[in-house]
């Protein structure tokens, strides 16, 4: 029987674009399940209604991102990967974050492994060093690069994000996947990637834009002074708001 998976990534505190993923995929044929490759939070601002939708439902595993880490380290009062505007940010982010959330946030694993129909998939948020850290952004990836970086590991599938951009390659060793940011782009179109598995082995992969209504949200930025909202809406957002203003 032919399995079908949802994949997003880097929901980034954007309520109303994952609404519109999850309405997306609640009216497509059925999946089986959603796999999130992490930040669930950071970017944006809608931590508590980000998760609270997220987990009003049960059909969705986790991969812990950068973001979502150094949140967590601000409310422990470790140390933060984060410095100047971006650790106020996180800090601004952590204390406005309910408590509730904090146990749910805390059990995310950092990798997260699945077999379907008879292909072994790999979840994280990014590619990871020998200490379990994650890596600096690879702009110039290959499949090459990515075989090299992935030779020990038995997986057909490996799914990442942490990069916001489209990564498709397919190597004579296995698929690499990253199906762009959710809650981050300079249009009003929310990103993620369906995956389906036949009974025969084979793999189709479909990228899909979602469009949404994204007007309050950006201009909440500034309505709510969130910390360094002007680089923020510029360089993740594309300064989309300032049609509005």
């Amino acid at each position: 029987m032919e399995k079908k998976i949802a994949v997003i990534a880097d929901i980034h505190g954007n309520y109303s674009g994952l609404k519109a993923v999850l309405n997306d995929i609640d009216v497509e044929d059925k999946f089986d399940h959603i796999y999130c490759l992490g930040d669930l939070v950071g970017i944006g601002y809608e931590t508590n209604e980000v998760l609270e939708l997220l987990l009003s439902r049960n059909d969705i595993s986790y991969v812990m991102g950068n973001h979502d880490e150094a949140i967590l380290d601000v409310l422990a009062g470790r140390e933060v990967y984060s410095r100047g505007k971006e650790k106020k940010h996180h800090e601004w982010i952590a204390h406005r974050m309910n408590p509730k959330f904090i146990p749910f946030l805390t059990e995310i694993p950092v990798t997260l492994h699945a077999e379907i129909n008879g292909k072994s998939l790999l979840f994280v948020h990014y590619h990871l060093n020998e200490s379990g850290e994650f890596l600096s952004v690879d702009y110039e990836p290959t499949e090459e690069k990515l075989d090299k970086h992935y030779q020990s590991l038995n997986a057909d599938i490996i799914c990442f994000g942490h990069h916001h951009v489209i990564h498709h390659f397919k190597s004579k060793e296995r698929l690499y996947l990253n199906p762009s940011s959710l809650g981050c782009y300079h249009k009003p179109l929310a990103s993620y990637a369906i995956l389906s598995f036949g009974e025969l082995g084979q793999i189709n992969v479909n990228m899909k834009e979602v469009p949404y209504d994204n007007k309050e949200f950006l201009l909440g930025y500034q309505k709510l002074d969130v910390p360094d909202a002007d680089y923020l809406l510029k360089y993740f957002h594309g300064n989309q708001h300032v049609k509005y203003l």
